[in-house]
């Protein structure tokens, strides 16, 4: 049961704490950064722009789709579509922390919510769940994820043509097991997540093969959110 409360804060030793929290996965980012920063000077960015690509957009899933429409001319449609489809899922994860986060003055939600990213999302979840009304590690964990991709896109950039294949590393495994560990801890101290986290794993691989890259994503986060609006209601 989640807890309310008015006393949300944002205090430096959550964003301290939070940053400390997310600096294990953040080594397994790095790789994903040098491999952008190389596949984006590769399409014919400059390192340089990579680097603020990086350090201004700061979605990797979303970076990676673009260099496929940054051709002259540039598919700003087509591109506006991928980085919606993509990035849609940030819809939901806002509806998630609007209880605690809109209870923070404006320019601390606004600082707070510039750096939301998946990882510091479900660490801070399991917190909130907990009772907990500090979001400072929401903020110190987005924070440290971007230093580390930011910083890596730059090291793959300027540099990472030296290091040849990244993918040989195999690096991508560990964040797909962070992730099922946290929705499985989600699932096992709060039973009625059970069928909507099954529904919503359900939609998302019957419908990869079927949907754009992203999109089953989305459809598995719409209806596992409604069945758990449903039984919510119940």
């Amino acid at each position: 049961m989640v807890r309310h409360s008015q006393n949300v804060m944002l205090s430096m030793s959550g964003v301290l704490r939070g940053m400390m929290r997310l600096l294990p996965i953040c080594l397994f980012v790095i790789p994903f950064g040098i491999a952008f920063g190389i596949a984006a000077t590769d399409s014919g960015i400059s390192p340089i722009k990579a680097t603020l690509m990086s350090s201004f957009v700061f979605t990797a899933t979303a970076q990676f789709a673009a260099l496929d429409f940054l051709q002259d001319p540039v598919a700003f449609f087509s591109l506006g579509l991928v980085a919606l489809a993509l990035s849609g899922r940030h819809l939901i994860m806002g509806a998630a922390l609007a209880r605690w986060v809109n209870r923070l003055p404006a320019g601390k939600r606004v600082l707070t919510l510039m750096f939301l990213s998946d990882a510091n999302f479900a660490d801070t979840q399991t917190l909130l769940r907990r009772g907990e009304t500090d979001l400072g590690p929401l903020l110190g964990g987005g924070l440290m994820l971007w230093i580390t991709w930011a910083g890596s896109t730059a090291a793959g950039a300027f540099g990472g043509n030296l290091l040849g294949d990244t993918d040989a590393f195999g690096f991508g495994v560990v964040m797909l097991c962070f992730f099922a560990a946290t929705a499985f801890g989600m699932v096992r101290s709060t039973p009625s997540l059970r069928l909507p986290v099954i529904v919503a794993i359900g939609a998302s691989v019957t419908t990869l093969p079927y949907l754009p890259n992203g999109w089953n994503i989305i459809l598995a986060a719409l209806l596992g959110g409604s069945v758990a609006a449903m039984r919510h209601a119940e």
